[in-house]
C-alpha cells in the first residue's frame, strides 16, 4: 500500500480532527466515508488484523444500535460481530487510518501522528 487511507465520518469531530492533522502534516489521504462506502468483509478483517485488536475493540456503542442488538452479550462470535458491522456500518468506530506503517483507530486524533512516515 503506497497511500494513506482514512475511514472517515465527516460528522465526527475526532474524525475531522484526524483528517486535519494528516493534512497539516502534508498528507492528503484517500478519504473513505465508510457510512456511504463501507469496507467489504475482507478489508474490514484485514484492518482489524493490521490494528492488532479484537472485533469488539472496533465496535462503536454511542449513537448506534449496539444495545438494541445486544452486542455487549458475550454470546456473539467475532464472525457474528463482523456480520453486524457489515449490516450496520455505523457500528464501526472511527476514524481508522491505514498507512504503510500500520493501521490504528485514532481516538484521540493525535494517535495518527505515530502512523506518519
Amino acid at each position: 500500500m503506497d497511500s494513506i487511507i482514512i475511514y472517515h465520518n465527516p460528522l465526527c469531530s475526532t474524525s475531522r480532527n484526524t483528517l486535519e492533522l494528516l493534512r497539516d502534516n502534508g498528507v492528503e489521504p484517500t478519504v473513505i466515508e465508510y457510512l456511504k462506502t463501507p469496507p467489504d468483509r475482507s478489508t474490514l478483517l484485514n484492518l482489524i488484523e493490521a490494528m492488532g485488536v479484537s472485533v469488539r475493540d472496533v465496535l462503536r456503542q454511542s449513537g448506534t444500535p449496539y444495545l438494541q442488538l445486544d452486542l455487549d452479550n458475550a454470546k456473539w462470535t467475532d464472525d457474528e460481530l463482523v456480520d453486524f458491522i457489515m449490516e450496520h456500518p455505523v457500528l464501526l468506530n472511527r476514524p481508522i487510518v491505514h498507512t504503510p506503517k500500520g493501521a490504528r483507530l485514532c481516538r484521540p486524533a493525535e494517535q495518527v501522528l505515530d502512523l506518519l512516515p
